[in-house]
């Protein structure tokens, strides 16, 4: 598979160099100059594997001949041993064996060592580049802007390997209060650094595309961007889209699915509308946005007018400026109508966010964290434009503890924080305070 930069088609890559280099040369995102589609015969054995050997047979159309198929099948083996589960909101676990009459699920993404979506995309990335890495004397610097999720995600997977350093940046006083631990308690003398920008997750993700755009400084720290304008963040995306499709349709095979995805930076979106173009039995994606709605505005009135990002309640969302809209535009040939078609919209304010956690805690003792209230907001908003039957599933993107705080002043009620996340809160925090400027990162940079 090769690539090519939405800005100049002509700029081509290779996997292993559009993964290590971030962005093409001329700043523009990377994207797949084709994509595979299965038929019948072919998604059916597809799904009939585990998760993870799904995985590495997607993997095999996107990656280069520096990975074998062998390399493959170990790197997604390692990467997601952890369970991918379709509950109910009762708590059933969906079995494609044994059909049930459920038309609503919700898709946990939040199994793996974080207890985020993000370690999917995360570990694959960072297996990827450590396979690549392996053996040279290379050395790469990683610069990865955080709404919450994405920076714990990535200091886990590259903590400790040798050649890779990390600084996350984050918004100061923007990530919850067990997401900041998680973020800085990696240790003073890792090769992991935390960063607490004074301002906003948009002013962290312009400074990154700064310090890349910088020639000098690039170069002389050989950055890599973790963000999802690196193209292998986006693609593992799509692998648990397309398995957990299989598993659905499997179950029901009448009903056409559709996905509702609490949305911020739009890579989440853009895996599942990956899936579906290699031929993933999906009909329609639901993008739930907070008060940052740049996207949702576009798919109403065609218009695409990023703002500045505001604060609320489902932090990870707070972007008024998506990173992966180019991706979109480009998987649908800038078509307004063919992606309004596919993909509906809708956002909430933080308090019909908080009415929602209590009002589905209280019914069905579902514990919904903010992002995941979002998505199923949505959902159900859709659900009432149709009267079309579907199966539908809410994508949920953390595991409630991650917003202790605000979960419980929600339901009124105390949770537990899983052991993970309470070795994060107890471990010594560390982490450097800078303004959202390019001269005060290269400083940082060049000290540490």
């Amino acid at each position: 598979m090769m690539y090519h930069s939405l800005k100049d088609p002509s700029l081509k890559a290779s996997f292993s160099t559009a993964l290590l280099s971030s962005l093409a040369p001329d700043g523009g995102l990377y994207m797949p100059d084709s994509l595979p589609h299965f038929n019948e015969a072919e998604l059916a054995r597809l799904g009939a594997l585990p998760f993870h050997k799904c995985a590495a047979k997607l993997a095999r159309f996107f990656v280069d001949d520096k990975f074998s198929d062998a390399d493959i099948a170990t790197l997604c083996a390692d990467a997601y041993n952890f369970p991918l589960p379709l509950k109910t909101l009762s708590g059933e676990t969906l079995d494609p064996a044994m059909p049930e009459p459920n038309d609503e699920y919700v898709l946990e993404l939040f199994h793996g060592p974080t207890l985020a979506f993000k370690d999917f995309a995360a570990r694959f990335m960072g297996r990827a580049a450590s396979h690549l890495m392996k053996g040279s004397d290379d050395s790469k610097t990683i610069l990865v802007a955080t709404s919450g999720d994405t920076g714990g995600a990535i200091g886990h997977s590259f903590l400790n390997q040798p050649g890779i350093r990390v600084f996350i940046l984050f918004p100061n006083g923007g990530v919850s209060t067990v997401q900041e631990h998680q973020l800085t308690s990696m240790g003073a003398n890792s090769n992991v650094k935390a960063i607490g920008i004074d301002g906003n997750f948009d002013d962290c993700q312009a400074l990154v595309k700064q310090a890349f755009a910088d020639t000098l400084l690039s170069e002389k720290h050989s950055l890599m961007s973790a963000n999802s304008i690196n193209v292998g963040r986006v693609i593992p995306q799509s692998f648990y889209y397309f398995w957990t499709s299989l598993q659905l349709k499997a179950a029901h095979p009448s009903r056409p699915i559709v996905y509702s995805i609490p949305s911020g930076n739009l890579g989440n979106l853009t895996g599942g509308l990956i899936a579906r173009q290699m031929g993933a039995p999906i009909d329609k994606f639901v993008a739930g946005n907070n008060a940052n709605h740049a996207f949702i505005d576009y798919l109403k009135t065609g218009e695409y007018r990023p703002r500045d990002s505001v604060p609320t309640l489902s932090n990870a969302m707070d972007i008024g400026r998506p990173n992966n809209f180019p991706r979109i535009l480009d998987l649908f040939g800038a078509d307004h109508g063919k992606i309004s078609d596919v993909c509906y919209g809708a956002y909430f304010s933080d308090a019909e966010t908080e009415q929602h956690m209590r009002e589905i805690y209280g019914q069905t003792g579902y514990l919904m964290c903010p992002h995941t209230a979002v998505g199923h907001l949505a959902l159900l908003e859709f659900t009432n434009t149709t009267t079309r039957a579907y199966t539908k599933v809410t994508v949920s993107t953390a595991h409630p503890a991650k917003f202790k705080d605000d979960v419980e002043r929600v339901i009124g009620k105390e949770i537990p924080l899983p052991a993970s996340l309470q070795v994060s809160v107890d471990a010594p925090s560390h982490k450097h305070s800078m303004p959202p400027t390019l001269d005060a990162l290269a400083d940082y940079l060049d000290a540490n």
